[in-house]
């Protein structure tokens, strides 16, 4: 799966966003291989996108609200989605346009949500727009949503069955607060990647041993303990470092990714407790897993990232900016400033050319108190 354009108003913090996924042209020699449909070559899309910025500034807000969108078109249920409008008494909307796995379809969901004056939204407040267009051999992105917004298509009277027209999605979010906690469905090669990892963050870590008789559960043996994960929960947690409980969820999602089970990936600062090496390394074997037709979204704020070789346009950094009452996040991208190969991504970020720093100034204000 694939998401090529998101645009969200009156969702948590985010008002009037708008974030795209394409890029214009084609990078020679590039470390991200195949950034563009299979068998598509000029339908190129952001197999990497790699969030940036502030505390505060949306980037765990777009992935808790890509992952209330997913559920919403496949599960047809409103009751989470209606939980994250920031405000009922003002129109809500989003629109989405994505690719689904093994499909040449560009599919569009327009959802608008009316004001309410009580506490719940009925069936008649949801406005629902679905609209696919065939993705032709040599169409790009561009050319393919102009032929989508000219569909005439009315509002759905029923939007369950509108939002049927949509195939089976498949993604897999991870968020910081997963930490110590595993997802079931682990690949053939769960355990064995689950002890690299555990034994990268933590050398006392001597292996990692499948519970046979129990579902989703294993033992971490250590010179001096066991720590045990019973049914995808750990027990006795605090016998391991936060970064070590981080390892369990990112050994998933690097499995995952492996084994191209779910093709969609949101990672969310899932690497905040470890060394920044490690943070890189992790980061760059993702990449080099992605299979066709797969996408990774990952937050950070370790900007040593900035120094892996990566494209420009798969940096995106948001800027918040609270005297914008009508936009207060927006998206920077990073390839809008920097053209030249020889640019420099971390000078850039340093020099506060995206104008997305945080304000350290009261920090050092404390001190004249």
């Amino acid at each position: 799966m694939v998401v090529m354009d998101l645009k969200l108003n009156n969702f948590l913090a985010l008002k009037n966003f708008h974030m795209n996924m394409s890029y214009p042209k084609k990078i020679v020699n590039s470390y991200i291989k195949d950034e563009f449909l299979k068998d598509r070559p000029n339908f190129r899309y952001k197999k990497v996108n790699i969030i940036m910025g502030g505390n505060a500034t949306g980037k765990t807000s777009i992935g808790k609200m890509m992952m209330s969108i997913f559920n919403f078109i496949d599960k047809k249920l409103f009751a989470a989605i209606q939980s994250e409008i920031n405000n009922k008494s003002e129109e809500a909307s989003f629109s989405i346009d994505f690719i689904i796995d093994n499909s040449f379809k560009l599919y569009r969901v327009e959802a608008v949500f009316t004001p309410i004056a009580f506490e719940k939204y009925k069936d008649f407040d949801i406005k629902i727009i679905t609209k696919v267009v065939d993705i032709n051999k040599n169409d790009s992105y561009e050319s393919s949503a102009k032929r989508l917004k000219i569909i005439d298509t009315e509002v759905a009277e029923d939007y369950v069955k509108e939002l049927e027209k949509v195939e089976d999605l498949s993604w897999l979010f991870s968020y910081t607060s997963d930490a110590g906690e595993l997802q079931k469905g682990g690949t053939e090669n769960f355990r064995e990647i689950l002890e690299y990892t555990l034994r990268a963050l933590d050398p006392a870590i001597q292996s990692v041993e499948k519970i046979s008789e129990v579902e989703n559960s294993y033992v971490i043996k250590t010179k001096t303990h066991d720590v045990i994960i019973q049914e995808g929960k750990v027990v006795k947690a605090n016998l391991l470092s936060s970064g070590t409980l981080s390892g369990i969820d990112i050994a998933f999602v690097v499995s995952s990714i492996k084994e191209g089970g779910y093709g969609f990936y949101y990672c969310d600062e899932k690497v905040s407790y470890i060394h920044s090496e490690v943070e890189k390394a992790f980061l760059s074997l993702m990449i080099s897993c992605l299979q066709d037709d797969n996408q990774l979204f990952f937050t950070t704020h370790n900007t040593d990232i900035l120094e892996l070789a990566l494209p420009k346009h798969s940096y995106t950094f948001l800027r918040k900016n609270v005297e914008n009452s009508k936009q207060p996040i927006s998206c920077v991208y990073a390839s809008d400033f920097l053209k030249r190969n020889t640019d420099s991504l971390r000078n850039a970020v340093e020099n506060d050319l995206f104008s997305v720093s945080p304000n350290i100034d009261l920090i050092y204000q404390i001190g004249e108190i």
